[in-house]
């Protein structure tokens, strides 16, 4: 939206136009209400209230008109004072202040809720997906892969403390599901090239995540996820995880399966169990971008690793039938 607004003042203007459009809006404008409502009109007065100026009584008004000739308005002519000086220390057009109180006002009715954002349409979408499907037999799990990667620095430093943006965000996204749908949060270094964009030094950042999360979210979390990477075996990545303060409830799975490399999966494996109760296996992201050919024996070492992981005899070498074994979406 362009502007001006014909609205009281700029609260109004803000509630108005995101009831009725919010969704559709990439930017909102604060409506240029009260004395801007005639865009630069009031700096004549401003102008004019100034000491080195005055009005050019000798010289005829602007006669402002319309395209057709008719005349709007006469505005009188102004000009410095002959012998004075027009200090710019001494104009005050309040632009600044207004500009000021308009963000105040922004940001107080977007963290309300007021001012939708991308948060409040994801969460909309959730409760479109919870009043249409049966909720104990659905899962929904929040990908959290930017905001890991911002947080070891792949980002440029913005304008706010992301950080702690971040964890609002994840705490609100996680309390809009509603309790009867099971919840997960799957912590991700991007895959785009089937491995990961960044190699973390270990799980530290990612166990700051999870703790900050699970302390703030108010309803059930029933699991984290959290990626390993092939190479690391050694106990300095998983040293972190006996930090973690996951409630009672809330299963960790890690995602240290890797395809050809049994070996390498038993080993992160016992490493991870050295410091943290390990519920549950997977890769370190999704699998879609991988070879589709390798997909077979990527799934292999998943039922493997997991029967590792539970204890189970491994006795075959080839994956079995994909089957629905009633679990969730």
């Amino acid at each position: 939206m362009s502007g001006s607004i014909p609205l009281a003042d700029t609260e109004t203007v803000f509630r108005t136009l995101s009831a009725a459009t919010g969704l559709h809006l990439k930017r909102l404008p604060d409506g240029e209400t009260g004395i801007r409502k005639t865009w630069i009109g009031f700096l004549r007065q401003v102008l004019a209230d100034n000491p080195a100026i005055e009005v050019a009584s000798d010289v005829p008004p602007f006669k402002h008109t319309q395209w057709d000739g008719k005349l709007l308005r006469e505005i009188p002519r102004l000009r410095v004072k002959p012998g004075a000086r027009l200090d710019p220390a001494t104009i005050k057009t309040g632009y600044a202040d207004m500009a000021i109180e308009s963000w105040r006002l922004f940001d107080g009715l977007q963290q309300e809720g007021v001012i939708p954002v991308l948060t409040t349409h994801m969460l909309d979408e959730v409760t479109a997906i919870a009043q249409a499907l049966p909720n104990d037999r659905i899962a929904l799990q929040w990908d959290v892969c930017q905001e890991v990667t911002a947080w070891e620095g792949y980002f440029e430093p913005g304008p706010v403390d992301f950080r702690t943006e971040t964890i609002a965000e994840l705490i609100a996204i996680g309390d809009g599901v509603p309790a009867t749908i099971e919840l997960g949060y799957h912590l991700c270094y991007g895959s785009p090239a089937d491995e990961h964009v960044i190699q973390p030094k270990d799980a530290g950042i990612m166990v700051e995540i999870v703790n900050a999360v699970s302390t703030g979210v108010r309803r059930p979390i029933q699991f984290f996820h959290l990626p390993v990477p092939k190479p690391r075996t050694d106990d300095a990545y998983f040293a972190p995880l006996a930090r973690l303060k996951l409630r009672p409830e809330t299963e960790l799975y890690l995602g240290l399966v890797h395809r050809d490399d049994m070996a390498g999966n038993a080993a992160r494996l016992a490493a991870a169990r050295s410091h943290v109760r390990v519920d549950g296996v997977a890769t370190e992201c999704g699998m879609a971008r991988g070879d589709p050919a390798r997909f077979p024996e990527l799934l292999a070492a998943h039922v493997k690793t997991a029967e590792l992981a539970s204890g189970q005899a491994v006795a075959f070498t080839q994956p079995p039938p994909f089957q629905d074994a009633g679990g969730r979406v």
